[in-house]
């Protein structure tokens, strides 16, 4: 199946991408831990069945020294060992926040506090900002079929500059 449409192939797309990513930027440049940022950025893909996506974050994680074992883990991670107690947390906020149509308690009260337990409020404000951004990223590129496999490591934070 081939892309519909090409959002880097039209003006007002581009407008739009480039202010996308600007938004990514300031959560790139949080004191949220980048391999948080990636591991909950590829649950959130995977759920949303994004291509391009779990693509996209798979290899920058990857670029960014993340090991193979824990990138395999991510669709597993309750049934791991390979993830720490704030990542999991991290995890848990993806989903719940992924998943909103699923559960009308949206994000559970047992899940924000172990969020609260183990980021301060600069990294919350980032890993909120993080999950509402992936979803609509997912959204922009399934709705497209932007098919994965052709992304290069740091390909999208060109854009942002």
């Amino acid at each position: 199946m081939d892309a519909r449409f090409d959002l880097l192939g039209n003006e007002l797309a581009i407008r739009f991408a480039k202010r996308f990513a600007n938004a990514g930027t300031v959560i790139t440049q949080s004191p949220l831990p980048r391999s948080t940022q990636e591991l909950v950025s590829l649950r959130a893909s995977q759920i949303n069945g994004c291509g391009w996506c779990i693509d996209m974050h798979t290899k920058d994680a990857e670029a960014a020294g993340e090991t193979a074992v824990r990138l395999h883990m991510v669709a597993a991670w309750r049934e791991s060992t390979v993830f720490t107690d704030a990542e999991r947390a991290a995890l848990a906020l993806a989903e719940e926040g992924t998943r909103l149509a699923d559960a009308h308690h949206g994000v559970s009260d047992e899940t924000w506090a172990q969020v609260r337990e183990h980021y301060d409020d600069d990294q919350i404000a980032a890993l909120v900002s993080l999950v509402a951004l992936i979803n609509a990223a997912n959204r922009l590129a399934v709705i497209v079929h932007q098919r994965g496999g052709s992304y290069t490591p740091g390909m999208h934070a060109a854009l942002a500059g």
